[in-house]
């Protein structure tokens, strides 16, 4: 019996798409952006028909979303039943952090500073008067994180720049030039095997030098 391949195979659905009113043409079309959705199409390396169409609902673009209220102890940090990794330098935890957690969302919850000061009742964070320089209560959350050791396989590369999310939240006016999270030793490396490259513009002198020394391909942003 002869079975035709996949480019040869004629669409299973006859039916029409309607989304928000509109008809999405199945054989060919743009990406579609509209006020409550986001209409996007897959295709087969070399072909131009969509093999796959994918809705989903564009929060960004329709006002009237309500984004769901956190719960009061998303940020409460509790005690992990595993290993963790022990960090010296907290520029490397949070080079780390970045990656795990907004990088690669391994590590969870997602910080956010916004939800953090709606959900702080230790006293009143104002952020607009607070924000052009790092907030206590902030760098006491990340300092305390704990972060599997597990994870430490998943860290292959560090990249710091002025405008990561990591340096987001602990400053949100920050301008770049800021040395509160630079790291000071290479000391924490060790911890991470399949660490090979690192870009930096939060470290001390000494520590590119370092890194190279110990395999890490690293430079300067």
């Amino acid at each position: 019996m002869e079975v035709s391949s996949k480019s040869k195979q004629k669409p299973f659905f006859k039916g029409k798409i309607v989304v928000d009113g509109i008809e999405i043409n199945k054989s060919r079309f743009e990406n579609i952006t509209m006020r409550k959705y986001e209409v996007k199409h897959f295709t087969y390396t070399g072909k131009k028909s969509p093999c796959l169409i994918d809705i989903s609902y564009n929060q960004i673009f329709d006002k009237g979303f309500v984004k769901p209220k956190p719960t009061k102890d998303k940020y409460t940090i509790e005690k992990l039943e595993e290993e963790q990794i022990e960090f010296s330098d907290f520029g490397f935890k949070l080079s780390v952090i970045q990656e795990l957690m907004y990088n690669k969302e391994l590590l969870k919850p997602k910080f956010d500073l916004d939800e953090f000061v709606e959900l702080y009742d230790q006293r009143e964070i104002n952020i607009e008067e607070e924000g052009y320089e790092p907030i206590p209560e902030v760098t006491e959350y990340f300092k305390n994180l704990p972060v599997p050791k597990k994870l430490a396989t998943e860290i292959t590369e560090i990249y710091q720049d002025g405008g990561n999310d990591i340096y987001m939240q602990l400053l949100r006016f920050g301008e770049g030039w800021e040395d509160y999270w630079d790291i000071e030793n290479t000391e924490d490396a060790t911890q991470f095997p399949n660490l090979k490259k690192a870009i930096l513009c939060y470290a001390k002198d000494n520590v590119i030098e370092e890194l190279n020394n110990m395999g890490i391909k690293a430079e300067w942003l």
